[in-house]
């Protein structure tokens, strides 16, 4: 059997369920999952389904103090837990010591879900000199995960969740500038890249990882207006036609536009349904399985063709492990 064919499967759910109709009816009690970004936007909507479905969860913060705060009272009426611990995706020392002191508490996960996240930002370097959009939401997940990876293995059935976007269909990886060192930097090409990356590796891990129990899937959560917009003006998003000249959302885009609530039900479906038992490596949108690109594909959804190319996920994680090793 296939277990990545590209293909939407009968899920059950729909473009605008919710992430608790995702979680319905999963038992997660004794379950642990760490969520990054999982205070705010779609992000925290993840933790709070897990949390109902019994899971205990870990977020790792930049801002422990905020993300307490957002979190402040969650699990009390939530049948799991939920705990906020500091790490900050820019900073590899941090990852690790996120990592490791995780590895040292616990002697399983069973999710990782890589939410967080930035977007169309000016250009700005983190680690040794990374692009930050391909540094934060690829390479810091990376490192996450695999520093993880013996808590993953030992959970017998863990799912890694990379957060992707219909931003990949704009383009794939850089590969001969991915850090935009010598030529003109966009913002938008180095998000699509971020975003076509974070569906690679979800390819490569599961290709690695699958043998061990540990299956991944990439996502596209929908169009939602969360922070991840923070760096855009009003006057981008009403030439990018998400907002009128007055603020005002278009019908059109309220229609098209989900909920955090809705957002974050890919997400669930990703890591907690049973019918995905036996595939990995794929990309989900519409709390379903995409469907493989073809020439009638709509112009924000189904799965590009670069990031179902095996060979690239490869290209991609001896790239993502030779920076790594020398940061």
């Amino acid at each position: 059997m296939n277990s990545r064919v590209q293909a939407p499967i009968d899920s059950g759910l729909h473009a605008k369920s919710t992430a608790l109709e995702a979680v319905a009816g999963v038992d997660l009690n004794g379950r642990r999952a760490v969520v990054t970004g999982g205070y705010s936007g779609i992000g925290i909507e993840t933790t709070r389904a897990l949390a109902s479905a019994g899971a205990q969860v870990v977020v790792p913060a930049r801002r422990p103090d905020a993300a307490a705060q957002a979190l402040a009272g969650m699990a009390d009426d939530l049948p799991g837990s939920v705990v906020v611990a500091s790490m900050d995706l820019a900073d590899l020392g941090s990852v690790r010591a996120f990592a490791r002191d995780y590895l040292e508490a616990h002697e399983s996960l069973d999710l990782l879900i890589n939410n967080a996240g930035i977007m169309a930002c000016p250009l700005q370097r983190v680690g040794p000199g990374w692009e930050s959009q391909f540094g934060v939401n690829h390479l810091g997940h990376f490192a996450l995960a695999t520093g993880l990876l013996p808590a993953l293995r030992r959970a017998a059935g863990a799912r890694v969740i990379a957060l992707s976007s219909s931003a990949h269909i704009r383009g794939g990886v850089q590969w001969d500038d991915p850090q935009f060192e010598r030529g003109d930097y966009d913002k938008w090409v180095a998000y699509a890249q971020a975003k076509s990356a974070n569906a690679l590796f979800a390819l490569g891990a599961d290709e690695r990882w699958q043998a061990d129990g540990v299956r991944t899937f990439s996502v596209h959560p929908g169009g939602i207006f969360t922070p991840l917009q923070r760096h855009l003006s009003d006057e981008e998003m009403t030439a990018l036609g998400w907002k009128n000249a007055d603020g005002s959302i278009p019908p059109a885009v309220a229609a098209l536009f989900k909920t955090p609530e809705q957002g974050a039900s890919t997400t669930l479906f990703a890591a907690t349904s049973p019918q995905l038992a036996a595939l990995g490596g794929l990309y989900c949108e519409d709390a379903n399985v995409a469907a493989a690109a073809g020439d009638d594909s709509p112009p924000y959804q189904h799965a590009r063709e670069w990031i179902c190319d095996l060979a690239a996920a490869e290209r991609l994680w001896d790239m993502s492990t030779d920076l790594l090793a020398a940061a």
